[in-house]
């Protein structure tokens, strides 16, 4: 579907695929048997350059109900494979704290009513969930404001041929490797929710094989990398100061750029990975 987003904090309008677009749900936090004590939505820059939201909102709906809740997000930029995690409401169970990029503040409703707690306590096993590029009121995942629409389990909505998979108290829902193909049906699997917010080392998953895309996070003037990538270092204003392609167990010069946090991204072997480091 048609998607507006924002690169390098120009806004522009492009015949693809939104670059941030929802990477995984979770509604049964602190319900009985969960771990976690909230649920969450997570997002992900799915493309690959640095993409930027602005006004954006995350709505939310029953499987069979109107979109009737809706809370703002932040200013959001993110390197190809960060992911930005959203804390929303807390349940009374559960054993373990989020370490979230944003904790959801009480939701605005559509229409009459107010609401007293912190996000949305949303359903834990089906549900619809948008992410859209304003505050107007999502009807159908085709609105020319939805950049991200995720109908699970038995919802009556939803990208492509069918809902996400239906979750559970311990399981979530999430893109296979982030991939976006506007089929809820064909991207999402379920299994042990696994939130991760824009600042956590990512540890990828290529080809069966957990690897950390670079062995010291806190470096001077060299990075060593383990495993063969083609790699961005994004700074913390979103712009990309440095690309290369390297080989496992190789050194990358960055003695010319400034102390400070940046954002490692990368493709390997077709999987985006992002990782955070820190020069000194």
């Amino acid at each position: 579907m048609k998607k507006i987003f924002t690169i390098l904090g120009i806004s522009a309008a492009f015949l693809m695929n939104a670059q941030i677009v929802i990477n995984e749900v979770y509604g049964g936090g602190g319900n009985n048997g969960a771990t976690l004590k909230n649920d969450f939505v997570e997002l992900i820059n799915s493309g690959t350059t640095v993409a930027t939201l602005n006004g954006a909102t995350l709505q939310y709906a029953s499987a069979a109900g109107t979109f009737n809740q809706y809370h703002p997000l932040p200013d959001i930029t993110l390197a190809p494979g960060q992911t930005y995690l959203i804390q929303e409401a807390a349940g009374t169970s559960g054993t373990v704290d989020l370490s979230p990029d944003f904790i959801a503040p009480i939701p605005t409703n559509f229409g009459s009513g107010t609401n007293s707690a912190p996000g949305f306590a949303m359903a834990g096993t089906n549900l619809k969930i948008v992410l859209a590029n304003n505050a107007v009121q999502v009807t159908s995942p085709t609105d020319s404001n939805v950049l991200d629409f995720v109908g699970v389990g038995s919802a009556n909505q939803y990208e492509g041929s069918g809902p996400a998979p239906v979750m559970t108290n311990t399981t979530s829902t999430s893109r296979t490797n982030g991939v976006d193909t506007n089929n809820n049906a064909a991207d999402f699997t379920n299994g042990t929710p696994t939130p991760q917010n824009s600042t956590q080392l990512a540890v990828s998953d290529v080809n069966g094989v957990k690897i950390n895309l670079v062995k010291n996070t806190n470096v001077n003037n060299t990075i060593v990398f383990g495993a063969k990538a083609n790699v961005q270092i994004v700074n913390a204003n979103g712009q990309v100061v440095k690309a290369a392609s390297v080989s496992e167990n190789t050194n990358l010069d960055v003695s010319s750029l400034p102390k400070g946090m940046y954002i490692i991204s990368a493709d390997v072997n077709g999987q985006k990975v992002s990782q955070k480091i820190i020069k000194n």
